[in-house]
């Protein structure tokens, strides 16, 4: 069904920017290891790549920062808001003028000293390397499928996010933020959409077991009902000896086609033009959030006697 990533981005890529002035995002995925240098030289690689094609704004995965082998390896690494990572990530932003989303940030939780708590958080900063918005992840990956060779508790050490927050507006969009399993909630999708995002992204890390099994399929179902386009960047490989995942970082358009993929072997970044007329026109043709009834009609009631 698809050609080969690089000759899939040297096409699509030569195809938009030679007919069109719309922007362009970029979206990477990595193999993130608990070096957090080694990390952030490979992440600062692809999104330099990406500014040298011509991206305006470049969607990083979750565990971005690193992806620890052990609880006490992922709580000892992680830093505050204000930390090392994060500023050099603005730097970055500020230096090559380009927004970044940084998909799932290991942020020392608001009563670190005492309970020894993070947060899985998505940062924006803009292309002046300020932070403009912070979602933390508000559903947690607490599954365990022994058939499948996947357990993990992700409540052990982070804490729930309290809410959602607005879309964000960027150079390609509004901007709507999830992290990886809110993937799977449907109703988070819809309140972003109503609260104006054009956009919706979900860096990942999935396992590479629910990856082949659901993450192209969930990716397309919230584009096609929400009709936004979608960005999901994406973790890739063997992280240590616990853990791989499933990589196949996707772009989605508001129809539901799959216009860029990063493939499930190696690091990689594809770019995607951001046209929004797309958007409009899928609205307009199709359009779904006008037929849709008021709340309480979805509540349902115990048929009449």
């Amino acid at each position: 069904m698809f050609i080969s990533t690089e000759t899939k981005q040297r096409t699509f890529v030569f195809h938009r920017m030679s007919s069109s002035r719309a922007p362009l995002a970029a979206v990477c995925q990595v193999t993130s290891t608990p070096d957090k240098e080694a990390n952030f030289s490979v992440c600062e690689q692809l999104v330099q790549e990406a500014k040298e094609r011509g991206a305006c704004m470049v969607f990083l995965p979750e565990g971005f920062d690193y992806i620890g082998s052990s609880r006490e390896e992922t709580l000892s690494l992680s830093e505050t808001l204000g930390g090392d990572t994060i500023s050099k990530y603005a730097q970055l932003a500020r230096k090559l003028e380009l927004w970044l989303s940084l998909g799932g940030f290991h942020e020392r939780g608001h009563d670190w000293e005492n309970d020894r708590r993070i947060y899985n958080s998505h940062v924006i900063i803009n292309n002046e390397g300020d932070i403009t918005s912070v979602y933390r992840k508000s559903h947690l990956f607490d599954v365990e499928l022994p058939e499948k060779g996947v357990s993990l508790k992700e409540s052990a050490f982070t804490i729930p996010g309290p809410a959602l927050v607005s879309p964000v507006q960027t150079p390609i969009g509004k901007v709507g933020l999830g992290i990886c399993y809110d993937l799977r909630f449907p109703e988070l999708s819809l309140a972003l959409q109503r609260h104006g995002a054009e956009i919706l992204t979900y860096p990942s890390a999935f396992t590479v077991a629910t990856g082949a099994a659901h993450w192209e399929v969930l990716l397309r179902a919230r584009a096609i009902e929400t009709q936004c386009f979608v960005f999901a960047a994406a973790q890739v490989g063997r992280h240590h000896e616990k853990r791989a995942s499933y990589g196949h970082a996707l772009a989605v358009d508001p129809w539901g086609e799959v216009v860029g993929d990063c493939g499930g072997e190696q690091p990689g970044v594809v770019l995607v033009e951001v046209d929004m007329d797309r958007v409009v026109r899928t609205r307009r043709n199709m359009p779904v959030q006008q037929h849709r009834r008021d709340e309480a009609f979805y509540c349902v009631k115990a048929n009449p006697k």
